[in-house]
């Protein structure tokens, strides 16, 4: 099936939601860091999701997950 929306496609909007329902899992490839929290824009032009952690330092970070579907090539 063509995608007839990018901004944002549904692909994109389900890869994203994906994410975020795996940082259980994702937390245990983050040695001494833990997820406090997860936020998502999905409804952006390119959906993105944002991981808040807190190291055992106590010292807090942030990673962004941005997901953009490139157009189809047929």
């Amino acid at each position: 099936m063509k995608t007839a929306q990018y901004n944002p496609s549904e692909l994109e909007v389900n890869f994203a939601r994906a994410i975020e329902d795996l940082q259980d899992q994702i937390e245990k490839h983050l040695p001494n860091n833990q997820v406090i929290k997860v936020e998502n824009k999905i409804s952006a032009d390119n959906p993105l999701v944002k991981f808040y952690l807190l190291d055992n330092d106590g010292d807090p970070h942030e990673l962004v997950i941005k997901v953009i579907q490139t157009p189809d090539k047929f």
